[in-house]
């Protein structure tokens, strides 16, 4: 099923006429790779809000050394080239008298201040966050794509398992780099963010970069991690014991995995995000030990890692359909070992659908 770009920029013209623009000037490189399907290093696009069934006012920027590609991955609507690709199309095409949204989330106050000096009759109107929104919601193409990156993360990491890659006497930058590359042998494009493998007393730091520790007997080893498929993002954590398991270390997995099946299960639309964080932190804290959750719930997750909506005790809004989120709870004894547990889910009318299948019970390896 290929993305339908011309939907979602019709989407866009909708939210435009709520506005009251014109146009939105897009520049954020992966908005327009969601509107338009270009995965250039530069462009820009300008969305009509009121356009033709053809789109004619619709128009793509990037420069010269895109000619092909802008050809052969935007066929539907007008290019423009140009170095400077979004002082290119306000200079060519401000013309008008109009009000021009702009991503003033995206855009310095440099380039801001260099459209002022072309000439153009436009009105510029901050308009952050106008493309976002459209994203937080996915259309079936894009949960394939989440979908076939979730695979892969759980493939590398079942491989991984079964080929006795988690054992003591290992490196975490052994174990990081062997993973990866069994995400890139089951079909991802790349990783998803920088692997996190933290071995023992550094599970218990929330984001540990890989180093050359060495995995010992006991050790709780957690891995977070994630492929890169058609630009889409996977999200995993699943935390492991290396041959024996402890009293402690049973307790606190288990109140993790308690938290994380009551984040799961609060996932509905229509449902406050906060509430959501809530469901899962109620359990940690009822425990004794809702101050070593250090962090939020989850994230929307999709052209980026991090996206729309946060899922966190401040965090605004409320769930919708269709949105693709992770469930991480962790609670983490410094100095000693953490959990963390987390899935890639996609919220639905009914039940929310599970993208990242590897177990979850208690493993010792």
């Amino acid at each position: 099923m290929p993305a339908d770009h011309a939907s979602r920029r019709m989407a866009l013209r909708a939210a435009l006429a709520d506005r009251g623009l014109d146009a939105l000037l897009v520049t954020d490189l992966l908005n327009i790779r969601y509107l338009t399907g270009f995965t250039g290093s530069n462009a820009a696009l300008l969305v009509v809000a009121v356009d033709d069934a053809d789109e004619s006012g619709t128009v793509v920027c990037t420069d010269g050394r895109y000619l092909s590609q802008i050809a052969e991955q935007v066929p539907d609507l007008r290019a423009e080239i140009g170095r400077a690709s979004a002082a290119h199309l306000v200079a060519a095409l401000g013309g008008a008298r109009s009000r021009w949204g702009f991503e003033s989330h995206v855009v310095t106050v440099d380039e801001r201040a260099r459209w002022d000096g072309l000439d153009s009759a436009v009105e510029f109107v901050a308009a952050p966050g106008l493309v976002e929104q459209l994203r937080m919601v996915k259309d079936e193409h894009e949960i394939t794509l989440l979908t076939s990156a979730c695979a892969a993360a759980d493939r590398a990491l079942a491989d991984l398992v079964a080929a006795g890659g988690l054992r003591p006497g290992r490196t975490e930058q052994q174990v990081a780099r062997d993973l990866e590359w069994r995400m890139f042998e089951h079909g991802a494009d790349g990783i998803a963010f920088e692997t996190i493998v933290a071995a023992g007393a550094n599970s218990a730091i929330p984001h540990h970069r890989p180093t050359g520790a060495v995995l010992a007997s006991g050790d709780f080893v957690k891995l977070d991690f994630g492929a890169q498929i058609g630009g889409y993002h996977s999200d995993m954590t699943r935390t492991y014991v290396l041959d024996r398991v402890s009293d402690w270390q049973r307790d606190v997995y288990d109140l993790v995995l308690r938290a994380q099946r009551a984040g799961r299960e609060a996932l509905a639309p229509g449902v406050a995000c906060a509430d959501v964080d809530a469901a899962a932190r109620t359990v940690i804290a009822d425990a004794g030990h809702g101050e070593l959750f250090l962090h939020g719930l989850g994230h929307g997750v999709g052209l980026e890692i991090h996206e729309a909506p946060g899922i966190g005790a401040a965090a605004p809004g409320t769930l919708v359909a269709g949105a693709a989120v992770t469930v991480e709870p962790g609670v983490y004894f410094a100095g000693r070992g953490g959990v963390r547990i987390e899935d890639t889910l996609v919220v639905r009318e009914q039940t929310p659908e599970l993208l990242t299948l590897t177990d979850k019970t208690l493993t010792v390896v």
